[in-house]
């Protein structure tokens, strides 16, 4: 990732990316290198312009931000890039389904479209630092969704976190309630590079692509 954060912005209102270009102009560290109005002007765009970060609504004419996600992220194997082009899926919350899909097929995150600015910026800064984000307030209302449905969903992520060891477990029931390395540190007593060791194992034992992942599992065992 280069010094300046690129960003994509995606959502079929032009006002809500207006919007969202008038907060991100006021951060220096971030560039809005494009935009796109549906998921198939979404994927094109990313094409062309390589960006570190995407801003993505979900609800879209003609490829939805789910099937948008999908292939950008999917999109990423086989590329040059050093770092991947990541997605924020911004949402009203009014198609849990589709959110808890978003982040299964490879989102790093998710926010409320009335998040504040500062939150924005900063998740955007997080998500590109390699470490995706979590909204505490759509956590919530997450984790009731997916715990009120599969059982066995339920049942595999209860084996898989069966596998860890204590301290692994300590730390993926942290990174479920949407803590980062930092947080996580403090709150075990462990140094950070000890916590991304932690993280590192979790991704393999737990067969996962990312942190966020990590915590649908822990959700889905109920443990948060």
């Amino acid at each position: 990732m280069s010094e300046t954060i690129r960003v994509v912005l995606v959502d079929d209102d032009p006002l809500v990316r207006a919007g969202l270009g008038m907060i991100l102009g006021g951060a220096p560290d971030i560039e809005v290198v494009g935009e796109a109005g549906d998921g198939v002007e979404a994927v094109a765009t990313v094409g062309t312009t390589q960006p570190d970060v995407v801003l993505m609504d979900l609800r879209m004419p003609r490829r939805d931000g789910l099937e948008a996600t999908r292939l950008v992220v999917a999109g990423q194997a086989g590329s040059a890039r050093l770092t991947p082009t990541r997605v924020i899926v911004l949402t009203t919350f009014d198609t849990d389904d589709m959110v808890v899909s978003a982040l299964r097929v490879g989102a790093s995150g998710f926010l409320l479209k009335d998040t504040p600015p500062q939150r924005i910026v900063d998740a955007i800064r997080s998500v590109a630092a390699g470490e995706p984000t979590l909204s505490p307030t759509v956590t919530a209302q997450l984790i009731a969704s997916v715990t009120a449905g599969d059982t066995d969903r339920s049942t595999s992520a209860r084996s898989l976190l069966d596998t860890l060891t204590e301290r692994e477990r300590e730390v993926a029931v942290a990174i479920g309630r949407g803590r980062s390395n930092a947080e996580i540190a403090a709150e075990l007593y462990l140094g950070v590079p000890t916590v991304k060791t932690h993280v590192s194992r979790l991704l393999t034992k737990l067969d996962a692509d990312n942190r966020v992942q990590i915590a649908l599992i822990v959700h889905d065992a109920g443990l948060t």
